[in-house]
């Protein structure tokens, strides 16, 4: 794992390369603390921070060029696969000087060209340099575990690991797109390859992108595919998918714990992590080190369910604290890696229990996520099915029970009226052809914190509706899938990478040089699980019915059987007290008012709430930490500049 960082074209002098690229470096020394290098030459330059963990020599040190010297590469993540794909090229009659996998990805694209990518099992943002053809290749993961940014300028392509890197491009200007921020109102992420910065974009997914002669091409390498509605009936016994499944699932995370430094693992006390940490800790007997958060408040605390795992493990277990005040002290940090504003403060304690694993010498981590999404886990997949329900059931009394019955820890609905609860859940119902049906609720209840918005910035997005871009965005044969199906797709596609493996993976452990694995997103499991009938993953309102049945041995049955507890952190409570006293500067109706993105009356108002402790609902929980962020978004990343004046990097 580290950070790359580099340019392609006539923008830059030659004499003034390594210079840049040693600037655009140090903004990304967080993800490779270990060495940085560079390599310049005509219209090139490509830059690394490398985090050792395969081949910790210096014969692995990046960028590292071909043998004949003309093909160079920069590359973040790993190929989990390498082991083997070496053993290929050796058959094929080809040498190697290292025992990096950076040297297999190198000799794949001269063996292969292009096309190599669809051979790697991995999580990777990568750049080669062909001198041979002048020509550079950008490439990303299937699933966007590692991020990606790029930025044109005269002619001129520049790209990175991270945005900040971007910005010690002399006369980048860091400009607000306004339609992202709508997008995160909405949708929780901008839609790529939109990022929050107008001039920024990023390299979606599975997409790669050759840049020749000052021009670029980007095309997808691999989509994710589901069979046509009637195609998806089961074909094989539920007890062989289960076992097809478990040998997936160890192998997937047997090379995801292939490594010269020690791998731990996350633990949460639920299905997924447990399930992984099982499977690590018997590849690993003796020696697997699990980590998790613990919470004060014991409504978002799972620690009793961590404990009875890792002592049914026997691993050296080790549980982070997370209080109120420490989330509140992280924040303005956590912003600052996500490079945008955030609704939730969810990603502040995992990037305190991150700091804690590098703390403790650890470099890589096995992590659950993943698993809600490919195997129908998220209480939206249920929701979605109670709803249509509901619409061919409209007169059903049994609706407000359900809807209770899948959100037993959101004490607030469980107050609502049955009224209450069939206008929320209810609305849309009657249009179950709606591409968005299972999210639509969800992103109305997000979309209320743009009351907010200023008058200015409501009339800039006047006509503008997020949720429709990303409904005209979606594949045609999106409409030939079942019901789940279409809603795994939104959360896979979409908000897996756009928020989950942002917001809950990279950005936070990167931050303190760890390197995260999510063995549930190899593809060749992402893949096959796409195949698997609806109704194995969802049984009526049992999620993640078929991954229970294959891990049931490993688990103890209070964890296997466990229903699903989403991920939670407190929210506007954490900034009451006194790490949280920028809240009330930050929010101020002066400097609400200067910049010009929210209202300063309807802020004034929120911020008295939270004076008072009177945050409850969704919407004013998110539209506060919205605001939150989106204002430490732009001291940090904007100069403190008014938002109609970009402000110049320095």
């Amino acid at each position: 794992m580290c950070g790359i960082a580099g340019y392609c074209g006539d923008g830059v002098a030659p004499q003034d390369g390594a210079a840049l690229l040693w600037r655009m470096g140090r903004e990304l020394a967080h993800r490779g603390p270990d060495g940085q290098g560079s390599h310049v030459g005509r219209g090139i330059g490509l830059g690394h921070r490398r985090l050792a963990v395969i081949d910790l020599s210096e014969g692995a040190a990046q960028p590292m060029a071909s043998a004949c010297g003309a093909i160079h590469i920069a590359y973040n993540g790993e190929v989990f696969n390498y082991l083997e794909l070496r053993a290929e090229l050796v058959a094929r009659g080809r040498r190697f000087r290292s025992e990096s996998d950076t040297e297999v990805v190198l000799q794949l694209y001269e063996e292969f060209g292009p096309d190599f990518v669809t051979k790697l099992n991995g999580d990777f943002a990568l750049a080669i340099w062909d001198g041979r053809s002048r020509r550079l290749l950008l490439a990303r993961d299937r699933v966007g575990v590692r991020p990606l940014f790029y930025h044109w300028q005269g002619g001129t392509l520049y790209f990175a690991s991270e945005i900040k890197a971007l910005m010690q491009v002399p006369g980048f200007s860091a400009e607000i797109d306004p339609l992202a921020l709508d997008q995160i109102f909405t949708l929780w992420t901008p839609l790529a390859p939109r990022t929050a910065f107008k001039n920024v974009n990023e390299l979606p997914p599975a997409h790669m992108m050759i840049v020749e002669g000052g021009h670029a091409v980007t095309r997808p390498y691999w989509a994710l595919d589901f069979p046509a509605l009637g195609d998806d009936a089961p074909s094989r016994a539920e007890g062989d998918v289960a076992e097809e499944l478990r040998a997936l699932l160890e192998d997937a995370t047997r090379i995801r714990m292939r490594a010269d430094v020690e791998v731990g693992s996350f633990l949460s006390g639920g299905l997924d992590s447990s399930l992984i940490s099982a499977i690590a800790a018997r590849q690993a007997p003796g020696r697997l080190r699990t980590f998790a958060l613990a919470f004060d408040d014991p409504a978002f605390d799972e620690s009793r369910h961590q404990e009875t795992m890792a002592a049914a493990l026997g691993t050296r277990h080790d549980v982070l604290t997370c209080r109120a005040g420490d989330i509140a002290a992280a924040f303005p940090a956590v912003v600052r890696q996500m490079e945008r504003p955030v609704l939730r403060t969810a990603p502040a304690p995992l990037y305190l229990l991150a700091q804690r694993l590098r703390g403790e010498g650890l470099k890589v981590v096995l992590s659950g996520e993943g698993a809600d999404e490919i195997f129908a886990g998220y209480d939206v997949f249920r929701e979605a099915r109670i709803r249509r329900f509901c619409a061919r059931q409209p007169g059903s009394t049994l609706r407000p029970h359900l809807f209770r019955k899948i959100y037993p820890y959101i004490a607030s609905l469980q107050q609502q009226t049955p009224e209450y609860l069939a206008a929320f859940f209810g609305a849309g119902a009657d249009r179950p052809d709606d591409p968005l049906f299972s999210h639509r609720p969800r992103f109305r209840a997000t979309a209320g914190a743009k009351l907010f918005f200023s008058r200015e910035l409501k009339a800039e997005l006047a006509g503008y509706d997020a949720a429709e871009e990303l409904a005209a965005s979606l594949p045609a044969e999106f409409s030939r899938w079942h019901p789940l199906h279409q809603a795994q797709y939104l959360e896979t596609r979409f908000l897996l990478p756009g928020y989950i493996l942002s917001a809950q993976g990279d950005r936070m452990v990167m931050a303190h040089g760890v390197e995260s694995r999510f063995p549930f997103l190899d593809h060749r499991l992402v893949e096959f699980a796409a195949r698997i009938p609806p109704e194995m993953k969802l049984r009526g309102l049992r999620e993640k019915h078929i991954l229970r049945r294959a891990g049931a041995d490993l688990l103890p049955a209070a964890i296997s059987e466990r229903p699903k507890q989403p991920y939670r952190a407190p929210e506007s409570v954490s900034f009451s007290g006194r790490d949280g006293a920028y809240v009330e500067a930050l929010m101020s109706t002066p400097r609400i008012a200067e910049d010009g993105l929210f209202n300063p009356q309807a802020t004034r108002k929120l911020l008295n709430k939270h004076g008072r402790g009177a945050i409850a609902g969704f919407r004013d929980a998110a539209a506060f930490v919205g605001i939150l962020s989106t204002q430490l978004w732009l001291r940090e990343f904007a100069g403190a500049a008014p938002r109609k004046h970009s402000a110049q990097a320095v």
